[in-house]
């Protein structure tokens, strides 16, 4: 009798609750088609404690409480669904699709319980069976509902979601175990009434945060993955259930200890089962193939590329676009390579990862199978199956052992500019069309942000030039001044014939530079630079000029390993460039230092040393400075353009120019050309 009284005051104190909980909502004056439904789902909660506590004080049949109850139920999921539906009236909202499946499936599962119950003489199961499944589906809208919120958002449904969740796991545990032994638990039953009490405060709360169509459920793949888990949990304890109620039926006295102990056992197998990382990974997989059509989350995808493109400085675009690549496939290394010629590859940047010339015959064949094809090279698959990639013969084994296992191409508009090269140790999987797919969108927008970012970086490069340009402006007149001085020297040197020979020597210098003065000047009126004039010459005899040319200052220039090498180039431009590279040798090295020149000339290659053991170079000042335009060291001595000229002047004929440098130990310029 004492738990009676429990009952119907607890019943008696949720009626009274929703009551005046559905009083303010009228007070409130709220014409929304929301804030009616919420009046709905108030009042039928008051109602069904209402007859909830009838129930107990007349001892009428439990089935009018519990079809109260699934009223109750049904209205709170349509309100919890209505979170998704453009604003509309209620008979918008019943209309939805969403919300008529869902009506349709309850009224349907309800009348099939209701007459199963009668024909089966008053048997309860089938209704303990109903309100287990009905709570089950509500419980699984309110995780959709709180997973596929915003932030903001769920500062606001959290009380709701507190509030009916609370109520829905008690009674789905409370019809669970009554499925399970054949009967309500009354002790459980009558303080029901106090759980559905409480949750009003948490239910006004959430009320008056809530603004209409502020809430919007994204269906993302967690959100499915959670909710599957959740079902998968209930449908799980519903058979555990049915299975403790056929144990106690068989069982006689023993049926329900038994069963009991059943449910325990399968309890805590199932949450081992859902703890398992290889059961989720296998859910996972199994929703990503059945319930989408992709793999990846293209929107989230997006975005993130985005947000990194947009954080990105303008001295760090190589680093993060390959960063980017690299964790679209977890990489632990990877290098940026930019085509500079039908058959030489430039490192723009690298990350823990290094390519020699051993990759080069491989690169080009690369390159123009991607150029035919637009294909992503996945290494691993190519070792198994080389026929995959009809037309390609490239040598596997030295990119497998470097740790390479894709080489994603990089195109700007039609135009082929390079590849991202990735590698993984550990990796041995081979890429499927989905990550084909988003590695080409990725390396898309990638290869346009590059190509942006160089756009700038020549921009900038042009406007200091324009620059230059202007100054060289003022710089005619004291050239001009040079030459006629010099012209003045060698009309007069017919005068000085008794002097010793090496004065003609040095007057013929004199009209040498003269010579060269007035080519100059005639390039700077033309604010443009001479037209290159290549023909085939021995480089060793112009080596050997710029050496004689240089010996005149301390230290002296050795040329070692002398041999013809042949080549077609500007003579004159590279007799310049030589000869500001050994000049800068000579001004970094002390006197009682050395500078050597070597010639060696190679199959297909014709490669020249100049080195040194002056002051050398630290790698932050080769990276970023060395080959940067009008950044000198010389203060006013120097213009700072002669080491870029030289790079710019061996790349334009298909050659490279790069640098070896210890700081106190000397410097390596490493020029190659092509025979």
């Amino acid at each position: 009798m004492e738990m009676y009284n429990v009952g119907i005051w607890g019943y008696s104190f949720a009626s009274i609750a929703y009551i005046i909980f559905s009083l303010l909502i009228l007070a409130a004056h709220n014409q929304s088609s929301i804030a009616k439904w919420v009046l709905f789902s108030a009042f039928m909660a008051a109602v069904a404690n209402v007859i909830a506590a009838l129930q107990i004080t007349f001892s009428f049949s439990l089935q009018w409480a519990m079809l109260a109850d699934a009223i109750k139920v049904a209205a709170f999921a349509v309100f919890i669904l209505s979170f998704n539906i453009e604003k509309g009236t209620v008979r918008e909202i019943l209309k939805n699709k969403t919300v008529s499946k869902y009506l349709s499936f309850c009224f349907g599962a309800m009348v099939i319980c209701w007459g199963a119950n009668y024909i089966f003489d008053f048997s309860y199961e089938y209704l303990f069976l109903l309100f287990v499944i009905l709570n089950l589906t509500s419980l699984v809208l309110l995780e959709q509902l709180y997973r596929g919120a915003h932030i903001e958002a769920k500062k606001s449904i959290t009380p709701l979601v507190l509030a009916l969740g609370s109520v829905a796991v008690f009674d789905f545990v409370l019809y669970a175990q009554a499925s399970m032994v054949g009967g309500i638990e009354f002790d459980f039953w009558y303080v029901r009434g106090y759980l559905s009490a409480l949750a009003v405060p948490l239910l006004l709360i959430c009320i008056r945060r809530f603004k209409e169509g502020s809430v919007r459920i994204f269906v993302s793949r967690n959100v499915v993955f959670y909710s599957s888990m959740l079902m998968i949990a209930g449908l799980y304890l519903l058979l555990m259930a049915l299975a403790g109620y056929v144990i106690n039926y068989l069982g006689g006295e023993w049926g329900q200890l038994v069963s009991f102990g059943f449910f325990i056992l399968g309890s805590i197998v199932l949450a081992v089962l859902l703890i398992t990382d290889t059961i989720r990974r296998q859910v996972k997989v199994f929703i990503s193939k059945h319930f989408f059509a992709n793999k990846y989350e293209y929107r989230e995808e997006w975005l993130e590329l985005i947000g990194k493109i947009e954080a990105t400085s303008a001295e760090e675009y190589y680093q993060m676009s390959l960063q980017i690549m690299m964790s679209k496939v977890d990489a632990t290394g990877g290098v940026i390579l930019k085509a500079i010629s039908n058959n030489r590859f430039s490192v723009k940047y690298f990350n823990d990862m290094t390519l020699d010339e051993s990759f080069d015959k491989d690169l080009v064949l690369l390159k123009n199978f991607t150029k035919n094809h637009g294909w992503i090279i996945d290494i691993n698959e190519y070792s198994e199956d080389p026929l995959i990639y009809p037309g390609l013969f490239i040598h596997a084994k030295i990119w497998r052992k470097a740790g390479v296992n894709i080489l994603v191409p990089i195109s700007i508009g039609k135009a082929f500019y390079g590849f991202f090269v990735l590698s993984n140790l550990n990796e041995h999987n081979k890429l499927n069309w989905e990550d084909r797919d988003l590695l080409f969108a990725i390396a898309k927008q990638l290869g346009n942000f590059i190509s942006l970012n160089e756009a700038n970086d020549k921009l900038a490069e042009s406007k200091q030039f324009d620059a230059f340009n202007r100054m060289s402006a003022f710089l005619v007149h004291d050239l001009k001044n040079i030459q006629a001085q010099l012209g003045l020297i060698t009309s007069n040197a017919t005068q000085h014939r008794d002097n010793p020979e090496f004065v003609d020597d040095v007057f013929e210098t004199v009209e040498s530079a003269t010579e060269r003065l007035a080519k100059v000047l005639a390039q700077l009126r033309n604010k443009q630079v001479a037209q290159s004039d290549s023909k085939k010459v021995d480089l060793s005899d112009i080596i050997e000029r710029v050496i004689a040319q240089r010996n005149v200052m301390e230290p002296r220039v050795v040329l070692s390993n002398k041999e013809q090498c042949l080549a077609t180039i500007d003579d004159e431009r590279f007799f310049s460039v030589m000869n500001h590279l050994i000049q800068n040798s000579q001004e970094a090295t002390a006197n009682n230092g050395w500078i050597k020149v070597t010639l060696e000339k190679q199959p297909n290659n014709i490669k020249i040393i100049v080195s040194d053991n002056g002051c050398g170079m630290s790698e932050a000042f080769i990276k970023t400075r060395l080959f940067k335009p009008f950044d000198t060291t010389k203060g006013n001595a120097g213009m700072g353009i002669g080491v870029y000229e030289a790079k710019q002047f061996f790349e334009s004929v298909a050659g490279s120019l790069t640098v070896e440098s210890i700081e106190g130990q000397g410097t390596k310029m490493i020029i190659v050309l092509p025979i």
